[in-house]
């Protein structure tokens, strides 16, 4: 039945409107994760926040993209990747638009309420990839899967974007209330977006997983073989992600490096511009949206390198390209070509690689896993490396100084070493994937599952 969907030459237009949902969700759960970013820009120095106060607001999103991530991945596994597809967007949009309550020097609320943020982001981002995969031909699931992360990007320049032009009008309260408005994008997954066939096939349901791949292939049911035999999986114990050495190593040390040095540098870098280039928050609003195109540049580039390198080889190149650029970005932030600041250009250069890589990691987290656990394996992947969202702002933080004000100065006296500690995670990644990396692309999902089950004999029994 599978191998109808493998052989199909093209997409059809049911396939791109799955594919279109994943890119707007993912799109606007970024919007939403971000818009804190240029809102610390804008309150930093009028509620005099310290560093520590600076940091525990990013983190928070960090410690609820945590279990976000492990939660709802796991809920998806058991129940679902539609559903939760659903109430992830739910989740977070609804959170966003309740910071525009924030009170005055409200710090404490803002990261309450950003917990919150961060927990229905970390799950939408661990359900949406494997349910694109699982409904596209493996030779394009590279490519597929990376196209759904290019998007990102520009749900963090529209926050820029807004920041920039619209705040002086609305004010940094008015960004939340627009963060309201993903919740209305659920009307349109529940319309284009069905439950995904390799799941309702694990769950023994293979007349529902026909009608589903049948309607994303446009084609009769009738006309897809049945399997004679497709006995329900039960649900595997988390203990079970231990039966796969190599997925967990490769997935949880290049999740964690990537987030670490992405989140750590994304989310400081517009206060960062206005502390070091002297400039205002929204002129580095307006800095932060040309980083954000690199970043884009970098996703569409590292898709397209997925399927034409592999998918071990791209790790690489992203992973050791973002640490050379990290390292250059610190060591020369003080230097001027002309009007133009370097450290402005070379975390453009590194954003390509930390920001572009993952169209190439987000995707091999799920390819790692077989069906029974793609969304537990994800989920906790990415949920470990959600530890770098707040390893990423909080070490900056430490390094600097937690209990400073932010300073001009005391940013200066960090920049070296905190980007020599941004480096060294990115540097993490690349060994992850040299070290431990396997090569998924061009297989079958069915083929990655016979060849994970084989490889790890024990993991059979949990079959009935």
């Amino acid at each position: 039945m599978f191998r109808r969907l493998d052989d199909a030459k093209s997409l059809t237009i049911n396939q791109f409107k799955i594919i279109a949902a994943a890119i707007i969700g993912d799109m606007l759960e970024f919007f939403d994760y971000y818009l804190i970013a240029f809102v610390l820009a804008f309150i930093v120095k009028p509620w005099h926040l310290t560093f520590m106060e600076s940091a525990t607001i990013l983190l928070s999103s960090g410690v609820g993209a945590i279990l976000g991530a492990a939660i709802w991945g796991r809920i998806a596994d058991v129940y679902g990747r539609r559903k939760v597809f659903i109430l992830t967007v739910l989740n977070f949009s609804i959170a966003s638009g309740l910071l525009a309550f924030t009170p005055d020097n409200g710090w404490v609320y803002l990261s309450v309420m950003r917990f919150f943020v961060g927990f229905g982001v970390g799950g939408l981002y661990c359900v949406d990839l494997p349910l694109v995969q699982e409904f596209v031909p493996a030779r394009m699931r590279g490519f597929i899967g990376g196209l759904v992360t290019v998007f990102i990007p520009l749900g963090v320049m529209i926050s820029s974007a807004l920041a920039a032009f619209v705040t002086d009008s609305i004010g940094w309260r008015g960004l939340f209330v627009v963060g309201l408005l993903p919740a209305a994008f659920t009307l349109l997954v529940r319309a284009w977006v069905p439950e995904s066939p390799h799941w309702l096939m694990s769950q023994g349901r293979k007349e529902e997983a026909r009608k589903s791949l049948a309607w994303a292939l446009r084609i009769k049911p009738e006309s897809l073989p049945l399997p004679d035999h497709a006995p329900r999986q039960e649900v595997a114990p988390w203990s079970e992600l231990f039966k796969y050495p190599k997925s967990l190593a490769v997935s949880w040390m290049a999740s964690i490096g990537a987030q670490t040095a992405s989140y750590g540098i994304g989310l400081w870098a517009p206060t960062l511009f206005v502390l070091q280039l002297n400039c205002t928050p929204a002129q580095a609003a307006y800095l932060f949206l040309w980083v954000k195109l690199a970043g884009i540049a970098g996703r569409v580039s590292f898709a397209f390198f997925s399927d034409f390198l592999g998918r071990r080889r791209s790790g690489m190149l992203c992973g050791f390209g973002g640490t050379a650029a990290i390292i250059a970005a610190g060591l020369l932030h003080n230097e001027m070509i002309g009007t133009v600041s370097v450290f402005w250009v070379l975390i453009i250069i590194a954003d390509f690689f930390y920001d572009g890589g993952f169209a190439v990691i987000g995707p091999y987290l799920a390819e790692v896993w077989p069906t029974r656990l793609r969304t537990t394996g994800m989920g906790a992947a990415y949920g470990f490396g959600g530890i770098g969202k707040i390893i990423g702002p909080l070490g900056l933080a430490l390094i600097v100084g937690a209990s400073d004000v932010v300073t001009p100065k005391a940013t200066l006296d960090a920049i070296v070493p905190s980007f020599m500690y941004f480096a060294a995670w990115m540097g993490i990644c690349g060994c992850a994937f040299l070290f431990f990396g396997f090569e998924t692309g061009r297989q079958s999902i069915s083929a990655i599952d016979s060849e994970l089950e084989e490889a790890t004999p024990a993991a059979a029994g949990t079959q009935s």
